[in-house]
């Protein structure tokens, strides 16, 4: 799962009626500099962005003059279940091809919940982590004027070192499409100024170390190699509120069939009533290796902390909500 995220940086302190003011336009210069950005997928939406045949991928490809690459099926970005799309070319390239994929992700969220209003969605940036203070900046200023200008909520996860070798951090931008892009463009144009960012744009998207077999503790230390116990079937009980199953589930159970399919293992859910013990929480069995178990809670609290997240995020401004 992603580390906690820095209390670093927040969102906006309310919401403003006013559109939010257009960012800063880069530099001719730095317009023509061919750059890059990575963010995060999931595995199911991966598919939408690719297209049958490629068809889809290819058409944005087109449309912007941007390359678009995807890691492959079960590449992931470490401590996630999400693949990693990067999208490159001169600055105007990418960022047409950064909205052209957001703006398909978000069709696929309004056909599944038939809103109306356009949701506040996540997009999880990964950053190399020597260029996160040009982000920050001093005392968190250039941060604090990003959050201003775009009015979309940007936090910047701490570095995780329970993955060996791994130099990217997170940085997840909340907000609707229009507030993100404008989020994104500041982010990227900052980015650019740093002749380390674009050095390594050629890096692999392969994160090797966080999926073969060595685990470091939370101090860094105690590495040794997994054995037979790991893949030994084991099995774990967990809870979940009655009224999230149906998000655990999913659609026609699309969604349950997903996390076992990614993970590995084997997800049974109690029967209506038969709640764990001294709760109304259903009892979710995982089954299979201690990797697949832990692969799928992590899916499955995903899915949970999301709808407590909206539930929460509607008490705080209903007015952004339409409840059906």
């Amino acid at each position: 799962m992603e580390s906690t995220e820095s209390s670093y940086v927040s969102s906006p302190e309310a919401p403003r009626k006013r559109s939010p003011p257009p960012p800063k336009s880069p530099t001719s210069d730095s317009m023509e500099k061919p750059t890059y950005i990575r963010f995060l997928v999931s595995n199911a939406a991966a598919g939408s962005v690719i297209g049958k045949g490629g068809s889809t991928i290819t058409d944005f490809q087109s449309q912007s003059g941007a390359r678009i690459q995807l890691s492959r099926n079960q590449e992931f970005f470490p401590g996630t279940t999400d693949r990693i799309i990067m999208i490159s070319g001169a600055i105007n390239e990418t960022l047409k091809a950064v909205d052209l994929v957001l703006a398909k992700l978000l069709s696929e969220i309004h056909a599944e919940e038939g809103d109306d209003v356009e949701p506040r969605t996540k997009v999880r940036l990964i950053v190399p982590n020597s260029s996160c203070g040009g982000i920050i900046g001093k005392a968190g200023s250039t941060i604090k004027s990003f959050i201003e200008e775009s009015q979309a909520g940007i936090k910047i996860s701490p570095q995780d070192n329970n993955y060996y070798g791994l130099n990217d951090r997170l940085v997840t931008v909340t907000g609707t499409l229009d507030e993100q892009m404008r989020a994104i463009d500041l982010i990227l144009s900052k980015l650019a100024e740093d002749p380390h960012y674009s050095q390594s744009m050629n890096a692999p998207f392969s994160y090797p170390v966080a999926h073969n077999s060595m685990n470091y503790g939370p101090n860094g230390a105690g590495g040794k190699f997994q054995n037979s116990k790991e893949d030994r079937s084991n099995s774990v009980t967990i809870g979940v509120a009655d009224g999230h199953i149906g998000l655990v589930v999913g659609r026609g159970g699309r969604t349950i069939m997903e996390i076992s399919q990614v993970s590995g293992a084997r997800i049974k859910i109690s029967d209506r009533g038969d709640f764990m013990s001294g709760t109304s929480d259903r009892k979710v069995t995982i089954t299979g290796s201690q990797r697949a178990i832990r692969a799928a809670e992590s899916m499955i609290m995903q899915k949970v902390a999301y709808a407590s997240e909206r539930i929460w995020s509607f008490f705080k401004n209903p007015s952004t909500f339409v409840l059906t």
